[in-house]
């Protein structure tokens, strides 16, 4: 069976074909993204309208590249996915008209999928791929959250932000220091130059005894040191010296670090577990895989990260999160090819459904 899968919940347009079976890991065959950081460079973040219509634009040009790079003709697919949310609703309409129009057209049946599901289960795709059951951290620019998964559409939520995620912290205390936009990447790409101990920042809710998360309290402590040491230097904050700014961005990763990997060791504690799955855009950190790495060696545990390529939002997470589904049998496809979308949509409301 091929699962065609489209995504377009943000500023990436990405498309997917999967190939599944009766038993084993679903297969990829091919996919494409285009991303639309250079278009937002410019207001220094995502604004929704030009994102819609950008994927307006790509959509249909990427789906012919993956059908001519999988060998395939448009009408070989048997299921058209798409994310269906969270994510910004315009953009998440685009997807979910293309992919329905298809559906219609070539009288197949159609599948809405969870974004955040497709990130859960992207590590499905790499060379290693793991097995049930495990824990997943789950760290992404809009979501940070750990929690049990005892196989598709069996999530139990351990513990989650209660304001800012990891990504937004990554991203704000880029914006706080100059860095641009994505602010994440280029505060890591800093902080390799810069002493990780320079600064003493706050590790929220580090030993709060749950497995909840709160970052809102860092960023407000990195604005703090970055004004501090602008009024030092007499100098706007975007003007510190490399050095400087190399150590407030190693300090600040090192917190948002040590916070995601302590917490991730309380969860296998908690719940028996030796397997960890590690998922969504800040899943890339190196720093955070090195740590992640070491630590879990240490205590016998299995981790498990998409590809690189594969973190940030992509077809390819969407396609084989609906191929899973349908493999399993919690979730049929139809064609009721009348749509709708859900911006806003728990991942513990998905179980069994």
């Amino acid at each position: 069976m091929l699962i065609l899968g489209i995504e377009s919940s943000c500023d990436e347009t990405g498309v997917a074909l999967v190939e599944s079976a009766p038993t084993g890991v679903p297969v990829l065959r091919a996919h494409a993204l285009y991303s639309q950081i250079e278009m937002h460079q410019a207001y220094g973040g995502v604004v929704p309208e030009l994102a819609s219509r950008d994927h307006i634009r790509r959509v249909l040009p990427l789906t012919d590249e993956v059908l001519l790079a999988a060998g395939v003709r448009l009408g070989d697919v048997d299921v058209v996915a798409f994310t269906r949310g969270p994510g910004l609703a315009g953009a998440l309409l685009v997807g979910a008209g293309v992919a329905c129009a298809l559906g219609a057209a070539l009288d197949r049946p159609v599948l809405g999928v969870h974004h955040l599901e497709g990130h859960l289960l992207s590590p499905f795709l790499s060379a290693d791929p793991p097995e049930f059951s495990f824990v997943a951290l789950l760290v992404s620019g809009g979501h940070t959250q750990l929690m049990r998964v005892d196989g598709v559409g069996r999530y139990q939520i351990l513990g989650e932000t209660i304001d800012d995620a990891a990504g937004e912290a990554f991203d704000k205390s880029a914006k706080l220091m100059g860095l641009g936009y994505p602010g994440g990447p280029a505060l890591s790409k800093l902080a390799a130059q810069g002493n990780p101990a320079a600064f003493k920042l706050p590790r929220p809710l580090l030993h709060s005894g749950n497995l909840d998360f709160s970052f809102a309290g860092l960023k407000t402590a990195v604005m703090t040191q970055a004004r501090k040491l602008a009024a030092a230097h007499v100098v706007p904050v975007e003007a510190l010296p490399l050095e400087v700014l190399a150590d407030l961005a190693a300090s600040t990763q090192a917190a948002i670090v040590e916070v995601l990997l302590k917490k991730s060791l309380s969860a296998l504690k908690e719940t028996g577990l030796n397997r960890l799955v590690v998922a969504g855009g800040v899943g890339a950190n190196r720093e955070l895989r090195a740590q992640l790495d070491a630590a879990c060696a240490r205590q016998g545990v299995r981790v498990h990260y998409p590809e690189l390529h594969l973190c940030t939002d992509n077809g390819a997470m969407i396609a084989m999160a609906a191929a899973m589904r349908l493999q399993a049998g919690v979730q049929q496809a139809n064609r009721a090819y009348a749509f709708d979308v859900k911006p806003r949509w728990p991942l513990d409301a998905l179980n069994m459904n």
